[in-house]
């Protein structure tokens, strides 16, 4: 992504058919939500940050194409003006961020999970679960086979980001757009796009991935472990 903020904050895509996904963050305080959406915005300190509140609106090219998005990090902010309810009911898409230092805040995204199921339970929307701050490699409490655990119990997918480090930010939002358009597209878009990406997979990788879905199939605790390596490959469903 480009450094500048130039393009970070615009009025909602050059295109009126342009549609934007709203995508919004939830998790524990002092988990990282602001530092990640800052990110994304291209601002991250300073008046120009201060100035755009709680809300970033950015196009970014996913595959080849342009997307729009409207990431909200309004959870708990602003003294409780933006009501829990509605948060869960107008998101596209949702993050849910814990921190990996923080069990207690680990335990937080799990009860949002639930909560989103509940209030969204007929709607099939994208939900990712992030493991923040990876780079605190001697506070971390959280483990990585913990997250992948959790994310396949509640059937979400799962990143770890460093915000500090920027690693896996550009993935994380890059992956949400993928996942909302496995579910909103046709299935011939998405094969298409799945197409050009894996354009340069070897036949190697691809046979092993045929014979790792035949053992999988005869093997539950295998079946556990394949469907704990889709749970952090965000360009499937």
């Amino acid at each position: 992504w480009p450094e500048s903020s130039s393009d970070s904050l615009s009025s909602g895509g050059s295109d009126s058919d342009e549609s934007v996904y709203k995508v919004l963050l939830l998790g524990a305080p002092g988990v990282g939500k602001s530092a990640l959406a800052r990110i994304f915005g291209g601002l991250e300190d300073g008046p120009e940050a201060e100035a755009a509140g709680h809300t970033y609106d950015r196009s970014i090219m996913v595959d080849g194409e342009e997307a729009s998005l409207m990431v909200y990090d309004i959870w708990e902010q602003d003294g409780g003006h933006w009501l829990p309810g509605h948060c869960m009911a107008m998101g596209d898409a949702y993050v849910i961020v814990y921190s990996v230092t923080d069990k207690g805040s680990f335990e937080k995204a799990s009860e949002l999970r639930v909560q989103l199921r509940r209030a969204r339970q007929t709607d099939d929307v994208p939900i990712i679960l992030v493991g923040n701050k990876s780079d605190l490699v001697r506070s971390r409490e959280v483990s990585l086979d913990e997250g992948r655990a959790c994310a396949v119990v509640f059937d979400c997918k799962f990143i770890e980001t460093s915000a500090a480090l920027h690693h896996n930010v550009q993935a994380l939002f890059e992956g949400v757009v993928r996942q909302i358009r496995l579910r909103r597209d046709s299935k011939e878009a998405n094969a298409r796009r799945q197409a050009g990406t894996r354009r340069r997979e070897s036949l190697g990788k691809k046979a092993k991935r045929f014979l790792g879905r035949i053992v999988a199939r005869n093997s539950r605790k295998m079946a556990f472990r394949a469907k704990s390596k889709s749970c952090h490959d965000l360009s499937v469903l």
